[in-house]
Formats: structure tokens, sequence, C-alpha cells
């Protein structure tokens, strides 16, 4: 398989989108959740999607919050894993379901909103579905432009 990037990143070549993707990023840094629970997400909903470059920025980013390796080899399999709080554990299954949002006829059953909702206040679940979402938009960016995990651009 060929890995060389196509193309530079789509926010490098339009300005105006990487404002607003760092508008998006500040809005949810200041919805109250924490730095590790974003960091597990990011790796997570990149996992699902294949994004080399994105699961590797965002073990840096968990590693550098002080994230232990069990945790971090555990985010894969984290409903079998013992690391994981139960408020972690319903921000990964939010993020299994909107990523993967075409395997079921009712994406977030009630069940999964309640288990959120429990959780995390008004505030940090809109952080959360907005992380969520631009995780998942970063993922699509990264994998079509092959974004190169050991040389990204955004570190260039």
């Amino acid at each position: 398989m060929n890995n060389q990037p196509r193309m530079a990143n789509p926010a490098q070549i339009l300005p105006q989108a990487f404002k607003g993707i760092g508008s998006l990023l500040a809005a949810i840094n200041e919805g109250g959740l924490d730095v590790k629970t974003l960091e597990l997400v990011g790796i997570r909903a990149s996992q699902v999607n294949g994004c080399a470059a994105c699961v590797q920025q965002h073990l840096e980013g968990a590693q550098a919050a002080g994230e232990t390796v069990e945790r971090l080899v555990g985010v894969s399999a984290w409903r079998e894993s013992p690391y994981f709080t139960d408020p972690e554990r319903a921000a990964l299954a939010l993020t299994d379901a909107l990523t993967r949002m075409a395997d079921a006829e009712d994406a977030v059953p009630d069940e999964l909103w309640r288990e959120v909702t429990k959780h995390y206040d008004e505030r940090q679940v809109a952080a959360l579905i907005l992380h969520i979402a631009v995780m998942n938009m970063f993922n699509r960016i990264n994998v079509t432009v092959r974004e190169q995990a050991d040389r990204p651009s955004w570190k260039q």
C-alpha cells in the first residue's frame, strides 16, 4: 500500500478552515472535561477509523497528561479492560456509537444517553459530542490525504 501523502492537509490550504477548527477546539476545552478523557476519546475514534496519525497524536497527548501504558493499550478493548471508570466507559461508548453511526438503527439509544448524562453535566456532554465529531472529521481528512503518523504536517 502506498503511504505517501497525497496533498497538504486541507486545513492548511484553506486558512479559514484552520481558524474554524481552532474555535471548535477552544470551545471543547472550555467544556469541563478532563484532558485524559478527551485524549482517550481521540484515541478511540481514531482507532475505529484507522487514522494512524491521529492515534499517534492522541497517544502523545495522553502520555503528556500522565496516562498509564495499561490504559493506553486498554483503549482498543475498553469494554473488557479493568482500567476505566464508569464515566470514561460512558464517554468511550458514546465515541463508538457516534463513530459507527451507520452500524445501528438507533445510533445513540436512550440507555447510552442516560449513562452519559448520569456522569457528565450539560456543558461536558456538549463538549464530548463536539469532540467526538471533530475527531471523526480529523480522521476522515487525515486518512484521505494520507497524513503521516511519524511526521504529521501539524508538527512541521
